[in-house]
């Protein structure tokens, strides 16, 4: 895919987005949460195998850095700034945007995990082994 460069990349920091817009006319809003869960980089998608990353619906974009004419990295409010979304991501990202944030979901739900931070639950704890005091 040789997806064209975006022509305005807009931080809007109150509703958290980043909003990509073509030169064209198209555009999309992505929530930092989306792009955070689904961030290009290693410790996201793993060494062949995604993982699967909760508790990022508050999480924001705190900076946007232009990576060469090929990129951009986005700076996260949680510390992830490792991530590279090149102009495929951010295309792939936006025209399957409703496809995979229902998968992302589907995933959580599965896995008994949650979109905030500060909920764990109980489904996606280990049970402990009971074993009876010797008398």
């Amino acid at each position: 895919m040789n997806a064209p460069k975006p022509d305005k990349l807009i931080l809007h920091k109150v509703s958290r987005c980043l909003e990509v817009k073509y030169a064209d006319g198209q555009s999309y809003r992505l929530p930092a949460e989306y792009l955070r869960v689904h961030s290009p980089s290693a410790e996201v998608q793993g060494h062949g195998k995604p993982v699967l990353v909760g508790g990022k619906r508050e999480v924001a974009i705190t900076a946007l850095k232009a990576v060469g004419r090929y990129a951009v990295k986005l700076v996260f409010d949680d510390g992830h700034d490792t991530g590279l979304y090149s102009w495929e991501v951010l295309a792939d990202l936006g025209a399957h945007q409703e496809q995979y944030w229902a998968s992302y979901l589907a995933r959580l739900e599965e896995m008994g995990m949650s979109r905030d931070s500060e909920v764990v639950k109980l489904a996606a704890l280990q049970p402990k082994k009971y074993t009876p005091p010797k008398a």
